[in-house]
């Protein structure tokens, strides 16, 4: 299965989420699945779909940072030491319409990769803590969901799925380290003792998602029509206050 890869700078919440989206509509009915890399050029904080935004008040720490509101859900995120991705699976592949088993298969694939880099012992968590949605933390790695990955009992890997016209747009973060935005939250280095650096992680990474998937990464560019529906995004919604500021702000 022929897969388009981008591997991105660092940048800002609303170009992030914009070029995702962008990538959403540029791929949901193609062969090809395409999978994106990206860092973030200060700690920012983004809000999962349905969260409110005055929910932000529950944590003090990342009062300062930028807010953008993601278009999948699941809990708030504070992006500073981690590595983050995206996935589009088009809506002809079978692995669209299985998203649990799409969740975990990435997830053990990095498991994998972990291992390969000395971090042994990270496992996927095999049960819901029995929450509420009312009764969850405000923070995504402070929440535990079926198919998480955790390391010595601290959540290090969450993902989130957006549905648009039978095709899947997966968010996923990792967490490497602690940021002073989040400061409850230790990442890898801190469980480790050592640092995992974004580019090991990565080519740790890819070759296992092609085995498991069946994946055939090529390097991919955005193209002029995929940059210029990204910056129509932007205007349009995610560096809008509006909403950023509205729950289920319209349909992303």
């Amino acid at each position: 299965m022929p897969c388009c890869l981008l591997i991105d700078p660092p940048d800002d919440g609303a170009w992030n989420m914009a070029v995702d989206e962008s990538l959403l509509d540029s791929f949901a009915n193609q062969v090809a699945w395409c999978w994106r890399f990206y860092r973030w050029c200060e700690p920012t904080l983004s809000l999962g779909y349905f969260q409110s935004y005055d929910d932000r008040r529950r944590h003090p720490p990342s009062r300062a940072c930028p807010v953008v509101r993601r278009a999948s859900g699941g809990g708030a995120i504070v992006h500073d030491r981690e590595l983050t991705y995206s996935l589009v699976v088009p809506a002809a592949s079978p692995a669209a319409h299985q998203p649990r088993r799409l969740y975990e298969t990435i997830h053990a694939a990095l498991i994998e990769a972990l291992a390969e880099l000395g971090v042994g012992g990270a496992s996927l968590f095999g049960h819901d803590g029995g929450n509420t949605p009312d009764e969850q933390p405000f923070l995504c790695f402070q929440r535990r969901s079926p198919g998480d990955v955790v390391y010595s009992g601290a959540k290090i890997a969450g993902s989130a799925q957006r549905r648009r016209r039978g095709a899947v747009l997966q968010h996923g973060s990792i967490l490497l380290g602690r940021s002073v935005a989040a400061p409850e939250l230790p990442g890898i280095a801190q469980l480790i003792g050592r640092d995992v650096t974004c580019d090991a992680l990565v080519a740790a990474w890819l070759p296992r998602l092609e085995e498991h998937f069946g994946l055939a990464f090529s390097p991919h560019a955005l193209t002029d029509a995929q940059r210029r529906l990204a910056q129509r995004y932007v205007e349009s919604k995610y560096a809008s206050d509006d909403w950023t500021r509205s729950r289920n702000a319209g349909r992303p």
